[in-house]
């Protein structure tokens, strides 16, 4: 069964690409056959990353966001969607007007929701919110991104009313090691292998990628199972 991976949450800055680029990562490591589509213009840290297998997306408009239907069904592939902040109203009226839902049960696609948050208030305010008007419709999964704080409490309380709620874990990554990253728009698997191209990471660098990724990716497995 392909999936549809809607990577998203509310708030700005939580690591929605860095997931994004994780999930891309992983069906390149495990030759699932992938397109990612960059909703994001402001960052467009997915197309940076990846560019060889992205394609934009504008969620204004609905022939654009169509595409993440069309893309999975007519090419067979799975669909990596990178969300923008505060886009959860354009995709709840594309989903509703379109009957994305019983259209993917239809048409034997899985839809997941890869929901990212920080250890803010507002994140788990925002995710009680999600999970008010979705958690029962959608299969979705939390992403605690542990590069953005480390008290979860809050996030944990909402998360505590919703005990079939899948939850990733995802660990921080060497602030400094990750920056490099973004700044030189590697992909991970670059991150971890190249040594020749400018703006390379060094030995225990790239050690600490491939570490940072194996735990993900164990998890990523294990949720996908």
């Amino acid at each position: 069964m392909k999936c549809v991976h809607l990577v998203g949450g509310e708030k700005g800055g939580v690591g929605k690409s860095v997931m994004s680029r994780l999930l891309a990562q992983y069906c390149l490591d495990h030759q699932l056959p992938f397109i990612a589509l960059d909703a994001d213009p402001s960052h467009a840290t997915l197309s940076r990353s990846y560019g060889e297998f992205a394609r934009s997306l504008n969620l204004e408009s609905f022939e654009s966001a169509d595409q993440i239907i069309e893309v999975a069904v007519e090419e067979d592939v799975n669909v990596t969607i990178d969300l923008p902040a505060q886009s959860e109203r354009l995709l709840e009226r594309w989903i509703d007007e379109n009957g994305v839902l019983s259209l993917c049960e239809e048409l034997g696609l899985k839809l997941i929701v890869w929901y990212v948050v920080d250890d803010g208030p507002d994140s788990a305010d925002l995710l009680e919110r999600f999970l008010q008007r979705w958690g029962a419709e959608v299969t979705c999964i939390l992403v605690k991104n542990f590069g953005r704080g480390a008290d979860f409490s809050r996030v944990e309380q909402v998360q505590a009313a919703y005990p079939n709620l899948a939850c990733l874990e995802l660990p921080a990554l060497h602030a400094a090691t990750m920056r490099k990253i973004d700044n030189n728009g590697l992909s991970f698997w670059a991150a971890v292998h190249n040594k020749e191209i400018d703006g390379h990471l060094g030995m225990m660098e790239r050690q600490r990628v491939r570490v940072w990724q194996k735990k993900a990716f164990a998890q990523i497995s294990e949720l996908l199972a």
